[in-house]
């Protein structure tokens, strides 16, 4: 089915073709029309799963957790401040192993208070243990939320999805979308078979006091559990191209083959650095982009190999961490740590500040100019 719908339509039917059970939220600009259209649904017999409206996102949070340990396939969504509430339950989700999938739809952060998408909110989340999927498109938000449970829901990982794409960009801009038949997504994603903890006949404590080598022990697992993940979006990724024809990589590379100078980048904005590569190529100009679409578990290897033979990076994060500069830059340093390539921290679009081509363009021009790292503002 070929549908005009916007990024917040996306996340809720990507909820609807899994057949979610449960969807706890709270509702917050620029997330309100996912939650919306569910209700909607709910409303007109059209969604047969529980949909819950609570007092805040920390409850809508705490009763995802409880949802999805008594077995049942769990949605929801969030967005700026509201994340931030949700915060101090998301490593428990992670820790006690739950399996769901949140759509977080990026909104700067209080204050001064603004509505518009920078990156802060959902970056903050990057230690809670959750899986991170990054994207540029509203199909790419549908498609993630699907591909997001059958990661999640892998009985080697038990560990929750973040699908997080920009507010306003993509949460409210309408553009085509292939929204897959039922039968087709089910083939997909059947049923979900997940151990239920929560039973009255069959009590169990979830969530024990640990001490030390003990806590230390869960903390290992959990993270072995991200590493493990690797193979498992793959092979989802890989199983989702064959089934619908959309390729998706954890690095999505545009024409960096052969690219003396790249910008990385995650987001909507990626698309407008998209056209200016095209433009620079047009004039000789051997330039690329490189989008990082998984950022937990992140992919230092696959990230040091796609950068192998480029010595020029601007790396630009539509974020800041005060004092320091930006989320993505150290994490691009780490991954290229022993190499001696010219690696840029560009700051820019926060607070849903304009970016246009040229931008990007200066950018560039920057960035092949520049003979040592350096962190800029673009304003």
């Amino acid at each position: 089915m070929i549908d005009i719908l916007d990024g917040n339509a996306c996340a809720a039917w990507g909820a609807r073709r899994a057949k979610v059970q449960c969807v706890p939220v709270f509702p917050i600009t620029p997330t309100t029309e996912i939650i919306e259209t569910i209700a909607a649904w709910k409303a007109k017999g059209e969604f047969p799963g529980e949909f819950v409206v609570l007092d805040s996102e920390h409850s809508a949070a705490s009763a995802a957790l409880g949802a999805s340990m008594t077995g049942a396939r769990t949605f929801t969504a969030t967005s700026s401040q509201g994340l931030l509430l949700m915060h101090e339950i998301l490593p428990i989700i992670s820790g006690c192993r739950t399996p769901m999938v949140m759509t977080t739809v990026s909104r700067c952060l209080s204050a001064p208070i603004g509505l518009w998408p920078d990156h802060n909110d959902t970056l903050a989340m990057r230690d809670a243990g959750w899986i991170m999927l990054i994207c540029e498109t509203n199909q790419e938000v549908f498609d993630s939320v699907i591909m997001g449970y059958k990661i999640s829901e892998n009985p080697k990982i038990l560990l929750p999805v973040i699908v997080n794409m920009d507010g306003f960009v993509h949460s409210y801009t309408r553009t085509e979308v292939d929204v897959p038949e039922q039968k087709m997504v089910d083939k997909f994603l059947p049923h979900p078979e997940l151990e239920i903890r929560l039973d009255v006949k069959k009590p169990m404590t979830l969530g024990i006091p640990a001490m030390g080598l003990d806590y230390m022990r869960y903390r290992q697992q959990l993270h072995k559990a991200m590493l493990d993940s690797f193979d498992v979006i793959d092979k989802v990724q890989k199983e989702w191209a064959k089934l619908t024809g959309r390729k998706y990589e954890f690095l999505d590379e545009y024409k960096t083959k052969d690219a003396k100078a790249v910008i990385v980048m995650i987001g909507a904005n990626s698309t407008i650095a998209r056209s200016a590569v095209d433009t620079m190529r047009k004039k000789g100009k051997k330039v690329g982009l490189l989008r990082i679409r998984l950022f937990r578990p992140f992919p230092e290897k696959q990230l040091r190999n796609a950068l192998e033979k480029i010595d020029h990076i601007a790396v630009i994060d539509q974020n800041i961490c005060p004092g320091m500069g930006g989320i993505l830059y150290p994490e691009i340093k780490m991954a290229l740590s022993g190499t001696k390539k010219v690696v840029g921290n560009y700051i820019q679009g926060l607070g849903g500040n304009f970016v246009s081509e040229q931008d990007y363009i200066d950018i560039l021009d920057d960035i092949m100019k520049a003979k040592a790292d350096d962190r800029k503002w673009q304003m």
